[in-house]
Formats: structure tokens, sequence, C-alpha cells
């Protein structure tokens, strides 16, 4: 079974997120920030995906600063980025390699839908 790692500084968003992924059969872990990714990131559990907000209120790059130190420490890691704000160039420029998007608001099916295609 995969384990998501979600980061999402919204609680109820986080909470929603973290309630689909589970039942759609995958293991969630959930942070609010990025040290609580960090500290997840930099153990030695399993974590097979990351599904990070773009727009966390915390730190000045969002999402993005997340992915990327996400990437530093588990080179590979598939990341599916979300946001309210339509996806746009100046966005996608900034994923890193293999970067998925899923427009907010987004249905269980929908997530479902984007997680699967991060795992071929």
């Amino acid at each position: 079974m995969a384990t998501i790692l979600i980061v999402e500084d919204e609680v109820f968003v986080r909470q929603s997120a973290e309630w689909i992924i589970e039942d759609i059969g995958y293991d969630a872990l959930a942070a609010e920030d990025l040290g609580q990714a960090l500290v997840y990131l930099a153990g030695s559990g399993q974590i097979d995906a990351l599904f990070v907000d773009i727009r966390l209120n915390t730190i000045l790059l969002g999402g993005y600063d997340v992915a990327n130190q996400a990437i530093g420490l588990r080179p590979g890691l598939p990341v599916l980025y979300t946001s309210g704000s339509p996806l746009s160039g100046a966005m996608t420029s900034r994923f890193v390699e293999g970067g998925r998007f899923l427009q907010k608001p987004y249905s269980p099916s929908q997530l479902g839908a984007s997680l699967e295609q991060l795992f071929p």
C-alpha cells in the first residue's frame, strides 16, 4: 500500500484530503507546513508520493519549496500539486520534474485518479 504525504495549511482541506486518500486505499501522512513535512521526509518511514498545496501561507515559495526539498531528500518522489488558482505556465515552470497538478476544489474521484497517475 502506498503512503501519501499531504502538505496543506488549511486544516479542513488537509483533513478532507487525508480521509479521501485513506478511503481510496492509500496510507496518509498529514503536515500543515514545511517543518512538519521535513520531519516525515527526513525520517525512515515509507513515503511514496507528495500531495502539496502550492500556496502555503507560512513560506514564500509554498508548495514549490516543499516539493524541491522533498526531492532533495527523496529523489524521484512523485509530486501532485494542488491550488485553487487555475494552472498557468508560470506555475508549471516551478514544478519538479514529472510534477502533476490537480485543481481545487476536487472530488474524491478526481483525487483518486490523479494519485493513480503517479504510480505507473
